[in-house]
């Protein structure tokens, strides 16, 4: 990936803008990232982030239902929409020549997306059959996104669960999505990303003429999800009705993403020394020397790391056979945890999982849609988008005193344990 300087400026509106010109290949991608993820919907609307993502896409004031859609398939783009803790992202890539032509697009329903009876009660529907196909009809379905927070958080932000309650989605009304809309998808509240083979003034000529007439709303007010981390080590139990083992999450808090960055960075490094790959201390201790467990995994971030502002979580899932109890499993974990803590990594193992990081960035953001979107989150959660650059090498300064401090913070006595037990009739 070619590091391109990037260019920065915000319109009367609010509506702040990153220009990533790459000239490498005749494409670009644009992206619109909203301040507004399931952490910011109201109580009593679980899902409604991600119910009004799909709204987004049903037409707007000036264009029908399935008109963005055969816009962007007839210039030989892709598209597509996701919502996460923190944010809301939307975008497309699409050949240089039709970059226009995604502008409009996202200006026109920045502007105002079609909100109808007749859409809203379509979209609940078709929320409805992706929690089915994905959570309730699927082994180990939500684990650990969904089932994991309600034990380790205790506010409604940062417990609840971002996909949504049947209930709570039959109930969102239009003047829900109305007030959602004016309160949240304000251009002071959103970021335009473009990257790719454009040139910086046609690009922000471009810019002007779509998106600074976009009204302009007071950008809101976002509150602190902030809440004290576990003065104990927390449970819970799920029945999984289909789940053919038992399986276990552990849930820790990690330092703030935002403001301490490189502690948050050696969270990630520990999770691959922990987890990644067949030499990792943990699939050597678990799966390979004793073995415990079938299937071990730990990751910063319950979505993949820099997705989320402060707070975040560390985890660690495991899956593992009837006979093996819980606790052989958690005392294995605490056993390799301590000796990290006491022993830092050696220098070959700390290079290798750093290169392997870095090298993962690398090539994740040579994709543009990736290096797009990584853009457009980075400047929203961190005020940043040149740390797309900047974070391979940040990963590969951590140094061994930092994931032994990382790992000494993920203590028993400060933890949530979620237990998923196989069984019929317990699903939610």
């Amino acid at each position: 990936m070619a590091v391109s300087e990037l260019h920065k400026f915000t319109l009367d509106n609010g509506l702040r803008v990153v220009l990533a010109p790459d000239p490498t290949a005749p494409v670009v991608g644009v992206s619109v990232h909203y301040d507004v993820g399931f952490r910011s919907e109201p109580e009593g609307r679980t899902g409604f982030a991600h119910l009004f993502e799909h709204l987004m896409f049903q037409g707007s004031e000036s264009l029908e239902k399935l008109a963005h859609f055969r816009h962007v398939q007839s210039s030989g783009g892709t598209f597509n929409g996701s919502t996460h803790p923190d944010y809301t992202d939307y975008f497309e890539v699409l050949p240089s020549a039709a970059l226009e032509r995604a502008l409009f697009l996202e200006a026109d329903r920045m502007r105002a997306p079609k909100l109808t009876r007749e859409n809203l009660a379509n979209q609940i529907d078709v929320v409805k059959e992706e929690i089915r196909l994905n959570v309730l009809n699927r082994p180990y379905g939500g684990f650990p996104w969904i089932l994991l927070p309600p034990v380790l958080y205790s506010t409604f932000p940062n417990a609840h669960n971002g996909y949504g309650d049947f209930t709570d989605l039959e109930q969102a009304s239009l003047d829900d999505c109305a007030a959602f809309f004016d309160t949240y998808y304000s251009p002071a509240n959103a970021v335009l990303t473009v990257a790719g083979d454009l040139t910086v003034e046609h690009t922000r000529d471009l810019i002007e003429r779509h998106f600074g007439d976009v009204p302009a709303r007071p950008r809101p007010q976002r509150p602190s999800f902030a809440e004290p981390r576990p003065s104990g080590q927390l449970h819970g139990t799920h029945v999984d009705p289909h789940a053919p083992l038992p399986a276990l999450a552990v849930g820790y808090r990690m330092p703030d993403p935002v403001n301490e960055l490189d502690a948050y960075l050696a969270n990630l490094v520990l999770a691959a020394v922990l987890t990644d790959g067949d030499s990792s201390r943990l699939q050597q201790r678990l799966v390979h020397a004793e073995p415990l467990v079938t299937d071990i995994g730990a990751g910063a971030g319950l979505f993949g790391p820099f997705e989320a502002r402060d707070p975040d979580t560390f985890s660690v899932t495991a899956i593992h056979s009837p006979d093996v109890s819980a606790e052989r499993v958690l005392d294995a974990l605490d056993t390799e945890l301590d000796a990290l803590a006491a022993t830092p990594p050696g220098e070959q193992e700390l290079a290798k999982v750093t290169a392997r990081w870095s090298a993962g960035l690398h090539s994740d953001h040579d994709r543009l849609v990736s290096r797009t979107l990584a853009f457009g989150s980075l400047e929203l959660l961190h005020g940043d988008a040149g740390l797309v650059h900047a974070l391979p090498d940040r990963i590969a300064a951590v140094t061994a005193d930092q994931v032994a401090e990382a790992a000494k913070a993920l203590r028993p006595d400060s933890r949530a344990v979620l237990v998923v037990e196989p069984g019929q009739g317990g699903a939610q």
